[in-house]
């Protein structure tokens, strides 16, 4: 077991189940041009190794790096809308590389284990909502009170041999399926050519209600 996994085993081994349906969402803000990226990569593929079907991490490559060497290939608009979005959440100065947010409750950088281990933790610790998606073929059902103004999102992402990057599952679309105010909806399932999730969160970039592996 390497060093980093070790540390990692630790830290997690005191959680308590997440209260949030479905894996845990890790959303990682990263570039090519980002000289500690590689070491969030490495860490979080380490959580995913460790938690397995538990955590799902994201990807989001934003190209604000692209002046300090070559293009970032898999940036997109949306990925840098989402980050300022996390930036207000958070009351951070401003958007960093390599941050990393769970669950949307949590945000730290991704480059290193102890905080990575920690946020985590912080995350699974959340109060349960009643909020619960169930699937039958591609109709997904979504049920439950969120609290507020909660938005579906459709997140489509490379995963396994279709990735190419050093990137843990490196977003390439994503796009509203609607707000959601609460009680029951029926949503079909767009298709999906390698890693798809449907993640329902509160608006505002707030807190992820829940999250299912759609792919």
């Amino acid at each position: 077991m390497t060093r980093l996994l070790f540390v990692l085993t630790l830290l997690l081994s005191a959680a308590v189940p997440a209260h949030a349906e479905g894996p845990m969402v890790v959303e990682l803000f990263a570039s090519k041009n980002c000289r500690a990226c590689p070491a969030a990569y490495k860490t979080l593929k380490a959580v995913e190794a460790e938690r397995d079907d538990k955590v799902l991490v994201l990807t989001w490559a934003v190209d604000y790096w692209d002046y300090l060497g070559g293009k970032e290939g898999m940036a997109l608009p949306e990925s840098k809308e989402r980050q300022r979005a996390y930036v207000d959440h958070f009351s951070l100065r401003g958007p960093y590389t390599p941050q990393t947010v769970y669950n949307g409750l949590e945000q730290t950088a991704g480059n290193k284990p102890t905080k990575v281990g920690a946020a985590l933790i912080k995350a699974e610790m959340a109060s349960p909502v009643d909020v619960h998606l169930q699937r039958s073929g591609k109709r997904v059902t979504l049920t439950g009170q969120p609290g507020g103004l909660a938005d579906i999102w459709w997140v489509s992402y490379l995963e396994t041999v279709d990735n190419k990057t050093p990137m843990p599952n490196p977003v390439t679309s994503v796009r509203q399926i609607g707000p959601w105010l609460g009680g029951k909806a029926e949503i079909e399932l767009p298709a999906c050519e390698s890693g798809c999730a449907l993640i329902v969160q509160e608006a505002g970039m707030g807190r992820v209600l829940a999250s299912m592996r759609a792919g």
